[in-house]
């Protein structure tokens, strides 16, 4: 039996964007179920699934797994010969330390920079907390190709669950124009270039939802 995926709005979840490129991706076949967001019937379908109440959600037969960052590890230990961690041990900590930063902070980034597929050339307002949270990323993304550019692009050279959880940011700078430096501008291309990364958007792109909170800037 094939996984199961639920997912939010292609064009607004980032978290969504998280778990279906890290199984697309990893060339993992799985079925898709999208729940629009923000509706009155949103909520009761997604707790039809999990009662976390929050998308995405991973269905493994009767096991139901939720929270991105569990998926991510959940898909890792069941799909080993995908090897969606670094197997070097100590690049494996260095991915594992910049995905938990991902999924625990950067909470400027996400309330000042909605993700929004659809829409470029967005102009916000950039505080100093928004713009150290965007530093902070610069500086990821630079050391990364600075020790490990020269084997594929991925952040770690292949493709790992480090580059599913800054995926969605690589479209938020986007969308708002964010002007990056050379040695962090090589991942967004790679990650933009990807045939999973091109059909996602061109889903997201052929959804006709609005979602007014995450569509933020002129």
């Amino acid at each position: 039996m094939k996984p199961k995926l639920i997912i939010g709005n292609k064009n607004y979840s980032s978290w969504s964007l998280r778990s279906w490129l890290l199984l697309r991706e990893a060339g993992i076949e799985f079925d898709e179920h999208r729940i629009v967001l923000d509706t009155d019937t949103a909520a009761q379908e997604i707790e039809s699934f999990s009662h976390a109440g929050r998308v995405p959600i991973l269905q493994l037969g009767d096991l139901t797994v939720w929270d991105t960052l569990a998926i991510a590890e959940t898909v890792a230990e069941r799909w080993p010969e995908k090897q969606l961690w670094p197997a070097d041990p100590d690049e494996r900590a260095i991915a594992r330390s910049i995905s938990a930063e991902m999924h625990s902070g950067f909470q400027h980034l996400r309330e000042c920079m909605p993700m929004n597929c659809r829409a470029m050339g967005r102009i916000v307002p950039l505080p100093d907390e928004l713009g150290l949270d965007i530093d902070r990323v610069i500086a990821i993304w630079g050391d990364c190709h600075r020790k490990f550019g020269d084997r594929g692009g991925w952040l770690f050279g292949d493709f790992s669950i480090a580059d599913a959880m800054f995926a969605p940011v690589v479209l938020r700078l986007r969308t708002y124009g964010i002007n990056l430096p050379e040695s962090a501008g090589f991942y967004p291309h790679r990650l933009l270039e990807s045939k999973a990364m091109q059909e996602w958007l061109a889903a997201a792109e052929c959804e006709t939802e609005v979602i007014e909170a995450d569509e933020k800037g002129q």
